[in-house]
Order: structure tokens, then C-alpha cells, then sequence
């Protein structure tokens, strides 16, 4: 038989049961490959005569007989035995049907009654016992409630304000936290005019705090190590030294600028109260915290824990400590174990520290310089108004504490504000801060303040005053004069001593936490007021809760909307979170979750954290996790309803390769002869042999469609071979060393001065030497050779942060590329004003042939399965398997070629976040491009078109002008 009748035979058998076998006789057809024919003119054993001539003998009768009783067997254990899950009785016809059949076996006909028995006897055996789950009304009670939220916070802590969010937005898990991530209602549009008219909040509790505590020389001395002047504000500058203003800044691991970064950070320095030692707070993101305290703990050489924090009930009044004493008694009842077997823990009502880990050490001590790290996190809760009047939210919101003298003796309520009434200078300082917050209700906006701006203060509760509806916080007409008291907060900040909060001391915290008046008796003593809805007054009752307010200052780089986004932050005590959310809610602000921060950063054109860092392993780790979740999302749809990236020329949809782009730029600048002139001093640093700075583009090649019949262009790749597989080429590399080339021998140029030299020569000309005269005015020096190559010299593979914006139509993505256009590109954009932007030529997918390949190979092993389990696959297979597992249609497999000249147009960068702006008009997009790059297409573009870059999609072959700058 001929191979395509065997291959013809084998599909036909393929879907005959596997049940069926064949009996393995000696010297069967059957029992193992084709059967040799015995010479002519002999006949062989069991045949009744030979055989003449080389025909093959039929088989015998007694095989043929045996296999087809198999064959039998087969089909009578398929009919007798039961393929679907339902019951005898629903296998009869609707008419033969009776209720009384599933409880009475009687009913049924006789010849179903033995099997309805043996499912009867099954069914009691498989029966699960009953869960006693409780009735919704028990299960709604608080302190069943208590129990089984604290059981769903063992993986992913809860924020105060959990159970609101729960209820309004979506949620996700994320840094090991339960996050809102954007509302269920359709507000994309409003929470944007919140931001630009009103005031929009968000709940930012989940932020990381750590506190150092030591001698300012010991912490100044260490704290330099990881930070670096060049990149702008250090821990040592006198602004916030002081503790009048807050800073942020980028880390660093110790001693290695501008390598190993860490993240952002912002800081705070509690303000010098007469002791030697200082305190500092360190708030960063939670995807960054387990870096920098390892980083912290190694710098100050902090080995030991001080103490090991043991999570204890946190009540707010005693009549929640007897609810917690009749849940212990509960649960000795009700023995509830968990999935593992064990018993419940006592249902213990956890605020903020309860969360974490009993046995997790939480504070850390040198013996040698005797600085202390402090984890504070959920211990101070931070909420952030941004907008143009959140300041008069926070006026409306918050009333200063009312002095007092007495207190209650057998009560610890309102102890510490007691005693602190009873100093003079503090009580002529609460009086100060009280008189410069009211201040705050005649300026217009808060970027009016200077950045960074602290007041300490202390209010009352926020509870008491709450308006009887919801409506908005608008400012007072009234309050607006030109008095010299607000011109002057507006030129000189607030003073100080004015900076100084009680938040700082955690005794008073803790003091504040605890003695909380609960809702309940908050209620309770309205509905005693005699004239129901007026305002309660609690008197020496009220709570007294220290609080710190900090200006966000909004968008501070560049030339348009300065200002944008500004606010304030609000520090608080635990156990208060609900307390002031609600009062704020009622003041008419809109609520933002995650989603709603990360267009806030974009609009300010900022970096987001952790989206935007690819040079700290936070970034790096949220990179390979974006990739992973789009690589699945591409695979659940079929290879006709996805993109074909090769065909699209898109080497990389789902990640940025930064270190691969770096590499392949550095290495088309050692190729120059047109970058370094033999003249420049620098040249003997670079190789100057190759071919030139710009490699050969590839050759555009016209071949007919084989389906169409059209004529199409096509990128035609030199030698498939070659362009999948290049050992010596460093910029090919494998999947497995793409983290590698993604995540190091790269870094983030953060220099100030690097940046604005490199931001002037962004400008375009427009009018006659514009760029030289605006160079001039901001001290920076002309590109030429001498300026730049130096620059090149120190920052080989550097990536800039920079933000483009479409000069026409079109949206930017995610993971769009940055290109630079040719001169024909710059050309037609000067004769047609509507000229979009050219297309990329079609690729030739040469991968495709692997694919197919690979699918026939799949169905060949199906049809040859019983081959395949006798003979053990060779060597040679394995390889092959091997080779084409990562194969898949549409993607580039195992390795990239060089990145920079695969297309049409060289690549310069990607897109990091992309999208319609409200805030221009427009699209525009914010992401990294290559250091060298840039200065190769800034030196060669003319005066007039400096910065004009191109914007290409993974799905699309269009590619769209844009304006790139950058802005410091």
C-alpha cells in the first residue's frame, strides 16, 4: 500500500473506537506491521491451497471472526452502558414520564427497576452531609459579619473604606491588596471635569510608610548613598530638612547612580522639637517597598527586629467589647474549622496593623548607629483631593478642635489634648494653624500654594457637622479679598512651627484610635436631640484627631494647563477612615480608583508607578505580568480573528524590549562614519568600520497575492535563516534571555541638566532663529558634535521619558512604536498640510510554512497513536518538538532581529501609555525612547521639523505624525 493510501486509510480508522483491538497471533496480518508474502508456489500454514504467482493469502477465518466479535463487544458495552448524567427515569419519553418516578422505583417499567436501584443505593453513598449554613439574617448580624470579613482578608488586606468601594466599583486584587479599581457607573468623562472644576478623592491608604528615626548626621550620611544631586532633590536639601515642605525623588541601591533604581519616593521630616533625634517618613508605593527597606536595613546595617508586633483587638466602645466576648462564646458552640482543619482564630474587629503576620517583625534597630526603621503601613491613612477646590472641601469638611481644659478622670477620651491645652506655646500654636487654615478659603486654587506645602492641625470630628444633604463645596465669594495675609501664605508658605502635627507621635495615635465614638452612639444621641435634624454638640465628648496636610502641587514641567491636577493630601490616625470619607463624600466629591490615578499621572504627563519605571524590578515585574495577560488574551482567539504581527512587521506586541533597543542603537553608533567624524576627539573612543550609521533597509519587493491576484508590496527579510537565527549578532537574542536584554544594561536618563539640554533641542523653528535665541534664554548650549557626542559617550544604552502629541487624527496604544521619518516623509508633510503619514509594506510571514508544518506533524501523531506508544519517539523528534513548541502563528518565535531597521522606518522607542486626551483635544502618548536615537534623528532633521517624530500601532501598518518633547 502506497503512502497516501495509508494515510487515506489512517483518517478513516481514526474515529473508530479505541476499544477495539486486534488479537497479537503469531504470524497474524494484526499482530505487528504488514505481513510478508511467501514466494510463489508455496502455500502457507492454515490456508486451505496455495497461492500462485506474489499475491498475499486472505487471513484465516478464526481472525477474522475474533476481530469482529471485539468489534461487537465494543458496540454492546457503548449501548448498555450510560453516557450522560441524567437518571434512568429521564432517559423515558416525555409521554412515559410520571412525578411519583423519582421517589417511587415502582413506577418505573420492570426493566429499568434494577438499575433505578443500584443509582438509589449510589446516591445515599455520595449523599454530602448537610451544611449548616446560617440564615441570612444571622449571617447579617455585625459580629458574624466581623468573622467572615476577616476571614476573606487572610490573603489580601482590606482598606477602611473596603466596604464602600465593594459596593460602587470594580474591584481587584493587586500588591496584596483588595483595590477599587474604577466605578461600576459611567463616569470616565465626569471624574475628568472633577478634577478640572471640583474635586475628585481617592483612597491611597494603601501606600507604604516607613519611619527612620536617628541622629539627622547618622541619616543624612547613609540617605546619600541612594539618592543623587544630579537627579534634582535629595533628603539633605534645607526646604524640606526643615519640615516645611515634602520631597520626592528617585532611589537608588547605594552607590550605583544611574544604575540599579528603585522607585519613587515622597518624604516628610517631622520638624525639629529641641531633641537630637529626627524623625523622617518615607511613603512609597506597595509594589516598591520590600526593595527599598532591604536596601534600607543593609544601609544603616539593621539586622536585629526591635520588637514583633502582636495584633490585639482594637474596640471603639465597650459595648463592641461585650459583642466581641459573646462571639468567643459563639464560636466554643459553633465549631467552625476552615479548608485546612483547623479551627477559627476569636473574631477580633482588625483596623489597619491587625492585618499583618503576628509573628512579622515590623521594626528594625542598629546596634551600631542606632537608627530605627519603622514599618507604618495602614497605621496612617492618606487620602488625596485633587482639583481646584478641594480646599474649600477640606474647609467645609474639617473645623478646628475646640480647646479644653477638663476632662473626664475615669475616661482616656481627649486625655493628651487635656494636658496639651494646658501649655501656653502649644495652645498659641493650635491657634496659628487654626487661623492660616481658614486662610485657605480665599485662594482660588491650591497650586497657588507653594509645592509641597505641610500644616499640621487638629481637628474635631467630622462627624458632628454633617449637612442634612449631599451637596457640592463651592467658595465663598465673600472670602476673597486681596488681604495681605493670603499674599503673603501665597509668596512665603506656611511657617514652621505651623508644620507640626500630634500624628507624629504614635501614643496619641493610638490614644485617638481607640477612644473613637462609634456610629452607634453617635446615632443614638441624635435621636435624643430635641429638634430632630439640628447639629450636635458633644461638648467636651467630641474627639480630637490630629491630622497633616500636604499640597500636591499638580503639573509643575512644561508650558500648558501649569497647575493641573493640584490638591492636597490628608494624613490621618487609624481606625478614622469611614469617619472623614463620608463627610467628604457629602461635600459633592467624585471618587477615583486606580484607573482614575493613572489618567491623573498621564494628564500631568508624569510617570506612573509602577507602569512607567522598566529600569526598577517593580516596573520589570508588572511588564512580564502585562505580557503574560495579552499573550493569553492573543491565544484565546483564532489565528483568523488576530493580528498577524509578522505580516504587520511588529517584532514585540506584548513587551518593550528596552535592552535589545539600547543595544541596537549603541551598535549603529559604533558602525558610524557619519555620527563621528575622524576630526572629533571622540572618535578613537568608537569603532568607524561597518556600513554606515543607518543599516540597509530592507528591499521592497512587489509579488502577486496568490489568492487576490493583486500585486501587493511586501517587506522582503534577507535570508529567513539568518534573519531567525544569528548567534553572532548581539541584538538577536532568545525568549529566555529577552528578560535579561529587557530588564538590564540599560538605564533612565534622569539628569536634570541632560534633560533640558535634550528638551531645547526638541524645539522647532518657526520663526527666524528661534531655537537659538530660546537656547540662549535657558543657558543651554547649540547641538552640535562636540555638545552631543559626549553625552553619547557617558550614556551608551539610555532611555528618555518623553510625550507625544498627534498632529492630526488618530489614537494612540499601548506598546505603540516611535519611529523616525524620512526625508520623503518630512517632504510630503511640507506639500500636503493633510498628509497623514505614509504605511508600512506588508512583511512576508516566513514563519508560516513552521506552523503548517507543525500542524500536520500534530495529525500525523494522532492518526499513527498506537505507532507512536510502541516505538519510543527518537532524538531527532524530541529536537524537533522542541523547536516549534513556542511556535505560534502571528509571533515572533525565540529571536528578534535587529529592531531598528526591521521596518521601513527606523524604531526609536515605544509607547508606554496612550490615549484621547481630554485635556489637549487630541491624541497623545507618553513613553520611552532611545538617548542615541533621538540625538541621531535630532542631527539630522532640519530646523524647522526638529522633533517630528512617527506613531505606528502593533495592529495597524498606518503610521501618524506627532510632536515629541520633553518636559523637565
Amino acid at each position: 500500500m502506497s503512502g497516501a493510501r495509508e494515510k487515506k486509510r489512517a483518517k478513516k480508522m481514526r474515529n473508530q473506537p479505541a476499544s477495539v483491538t486486534m488479537p497479537a497471533e503469531p504470524g497474524s496480518v494484526l499482530a505487528g506491521g504488514p505481513r510478508p508474502c511467501p514466494p510463489p508456489g508455496t502455500a502457507p500454514s492454515g490456508s486451505p491451497h496455495g497461492s500462485s504467482g506474489g499475491t498475499c493469502p486472505l487471513p484465516p477465518v478464526s481472525t477474522f471472526a475474533q476481530a469482529r466479535a471485539a468489534e461487537m463487544k465494543a458496540m454492546l458495552k457503548a449501548v448498555t452502558q450510560k453516557s450522560s448524567n441524567s437518571l434512568v427515569f429521564q432517559t423515558l419519553p416525555r409521554h412515559m414520564r410520571r412525578r411519583a418516578m423519582s421517589h417511587n422505583i415502582k413506577r418505573l417499567p420492570r426493566r429499568l427497576q434494577e438499575i433505578a436501584r443500584k443509582e438509589a443505593e449510589k446516591a445515599v453513598h455520595q449523599k454530602k452531609e448537610q451544611s449548616k449554613t446560617k440564615c441570612r439574617k444571622a449571617r447579617r448580624r455585625h459580629v458574624n459579619l466581623v468573622a467572615e470579613f476577616n476571614r476573606r482578608q487572610r490573603k489580601n488586606i482590606w482598606l477602611e473604606t473596603h466596604i464602600w468601594h465593594a459596593k460602587r466599583f470594580h474591584m481587584v486584587k493587586k500588591w496584596g491588596y483588595c483595590l477599587g479599581d474604577s466605578p461600576t457607573e459611567k463616569c470616565y468623562r465626569a471624574c475628568y471635569r472633577a478634577m478640572t472644576n471640583h474635586c475628585l478623592l481617592q483612597d491611597l491608604s494603601y501606600y507604604c510608610c516607613l519611619e527612620l528615626t536617628g541622629k539627622e548626621n547618622e541619616l543624612l550620611k547613609q540617605l546619600a548613598r541612594i539618592c543623587s544631586v544630579d537627579t534634582g532633590l535629595t533628603f539633605g536639601v534645607a526646604r524640606c530638612l526643615s519640615g516645611r515642605f515634602q520631597g520626592s525623588l528617585n532611589l537608588y541601591r547605594a552607590d550605583r547612580y544611574p544604575k540599579d533604581t528603585l522607585g519613587p519616593v515622597t518624604f516628610i521630616w517631622k520638624p525639629r522639637d529641641g531633641s537630637e533625634n529626627r524623625q523622617l517618613w518615607i511613603w512609597m508605593h506597595p509594589a516598591l517597598k520590600q526593595d527599598i527597606l532591604n536596601e534600607l536595613k543593609e544601609i544603616f546595617q539593621c539586622s536585629e527586629p526591635e520588637k514583633v508586633c502582636i495584633p490585639e483587638p482594637v474596640t471603639t466602645s465597650v459595648q463592641e467589647e461585650e459583642q466581641m466576648d459573646v462571639v468567643v462564646s459563639l464560636g466554643k458552640k459553633r465549631k467552625k474549622e476552615d479548608k485546612e482543619g483547623e479551627k477559627t482564630v476569636p473574631v477580633k474587629k482588625i483596623i489597619g496593623d491587625g492585618t499583618r503576620d503576628p509573628l512579622q517583625s515590623y521594626s528594625w534597630i542598629s546596634q551600631t548607629t542606632g537608627v530605627v526603621i519603622s514599618d507604618r503601613t495602614m497605621e496612617i491613612l492618606r487620602y488625596r483631593l485633587i482639583g481646584p477646590l478641594s480646599h474649600c472641601v477640606l474647609t467645609e469638611t474639617l473645623k478646628a478642635a475646640s480647646l479644653q481644659t477638663m476632662a473626664d478622670s475615669e475616661s482616656e477620651l481627649n486625655k493628651w489634648w487635656v494636658e496639651n491645652c494646658k501649655d501656653s506655646e502649644k495652645v498659641s500654636l493650635h491657634q496659628r494653624q487654626t487661623a492660616i487654615f481658614e486662610l485657605l478659603e480665599g485662594i482660588s486654587s491650591p497650586s497657588e500654594m507653594p509645592p509641597g506645602t505641610i500644616l499640621g492641625l487638629t481637628v474635631g470630628d467630622p462627624r458632628v457637622n454633617l449637612p442634612k444633604k449631599k451637596r457640592k463645596a463651592m467658595p465663598d465669594p465673600e472670602k476673597y479679598q486681596d488681604n495681605d495675609k493670603v499674599r503673603q501664605l501665597y509668596l512665603e508658605g506656611v511657617p514652621v512651627e505651623c508644620a507640626h502635627s500630634f500624628i507624629w507621635d504614635q501614643d496619641i495615635c493610638k490614644n485617638v484610635t481607640e477612644n473613637k465614638i462609634s456610629e452607634q452612639d453617635l446615632n443614638q444621641m441624635r435621636a435624643q436631640l430635641l429638634v430632630p435634624g439640628s447639629q450636635l454638640d458633644l461638648g467636651p465628648c467630641e474627639s480630637k484627631i490630629p491630622i497633616l496636610l500636604v499640597q500636591q502641587p499638580g503639573k509643575m514641567a512644561g508650558e500648558d494647563r501649569p497647575g493641573w491636577g493640584s490638591g492636597w493630601d490628608i494624613y490621618l490616625p487609624k481606625g478614622w477612615g469611614m469617619a472623614f470619607w463620608i463627610p467628604f463624600i457629602y461635600r459633592g466629591v467624585r471618587v477615583g480608583g486606580l484607573q482614575e490615578a493613572a489618567k491623573h499621572s498621564e494628564y500631568q504627563r508624569t510617570p506612573h508607578t509602577p507602569n512607567d519605571f522598566p529600569d526598577c524590578p517593580a516596573g520589570m515585574q508588572f511588564a512580564k505580568e502585562l505580557e503574560a495577560t495579552l499573550l493569553e488574551k492573543f491565544k484565546r482567539r483564532p489565528p483568523a480573528k488576530r493580528a498577524n504581527y509578522v505580516k504587520l512587521g511588529t517584532l514585540s506586541p506584548f513587551i518593550c524590549p528596552w535592552g535589545q533597543l539600547t543595544k541596537n542603537w549603541e551598535r549603529r553608533m559604533n558602525d558610524s562614519e557619519e555620527f563621528l567624524c575622524p576630526s572629533s576627539p571622540h572618535s578613537e573612543h568608537c569603532a568607524t568600520e561597518g556600513n554606515g550609521f543607518c543599516d540597509p533597509e530592507p528591499e521592497v519587493v512587489k509579488e502577486a497575492s496568490s489568492e487576490t491576484g493583486e500585486v501587493e508590496e511586501t517587506m522582503e527579510i534577507t535570508s529567513s535563516e539568518g534573519a531567525i537565527k544569528r548567534e553572532d549578532d548581539p541584538g538577536s537574542q532568545n525568549f529566555g534571555e529577552r528578560d535579561e536584554a529587557m530588564t538590564r544594561d540599560f538605564v533612565v536618563l534622569r539628569s536634570k541638566k541632560l534633560l533640558m539640554q535634550v528638551a531645547a533641542w526638541c524645539y522647532p523653528t518657526s520663526g527666524k532663529d528661534r531655537r537659538i535665541r530660546l537656547i540662549s534664554r535657558l543657558g543651554q548650549k547649540e547641538m552640535t558634535e562636540d555638545v552631543f557626542l559626549p553625552i553619547l559617550m557617558r550614556y551608551p544604552r539610555a532611555l528618555v521619558w518623553v510625550n507625544l502629541s498627534l498632529l492630526r487624527k488618530g489614537n494612540p496604544e499601548l506598546h505603540a512604536m516611535i519611529c523616525i521619518p524620512t526625508e520623503d516623509d518630512l517632504l510630503h508633510l511640507s506639500k500636503d498640510k493633510l498628509f497623514c503619514g505614509p504605511q508600512e509594506p506588508k512583511h512576508r510571514d516566513i514563519f508560516k510554512h513552521k506552523t503548517t508544518k507543525e500542524e500536520e506533524e500534530e495529525e500525523e501523531k494522532k492518526d499513527n497513536v498506537e505507532a507512536l506508544e510502541s516505538d519510543p519517539p527518537s532524538i531527532l523528534d524530541k529536537e524537533t518538538t522542541e523547536e516549534h513548541e513556542d511556535l505560534i502563528l502571528g509571533l515572533w518565535p525565540d529571536t528578534l532581529p535587529d529592531m531598528t531597521s526591521h521596518c521601513s522606518r527606523s524604531l526609536l522607542g515605544y509607547v508606554t501609555r496612550g490615549d484621547f486626551s481630554l485635556a489637549a483635544g487630541c491624541g497623545e502618548a507618553l513613553g520611552f525612547v532611545s538617548l542615541t536615537g533621538l540625538l541621531y534623528m535630532l542631527h539630522g532633521q532640519p530646523a524647522d521639523k526638529k522633533g517630528l517624530v512617527l506613531l505606528r500601532t502593533p495592529a495597524s501598518l498606518q503610521y501618524r505624525f506627532a510632536r515629541l518633547s520633553i518636559e523637565v
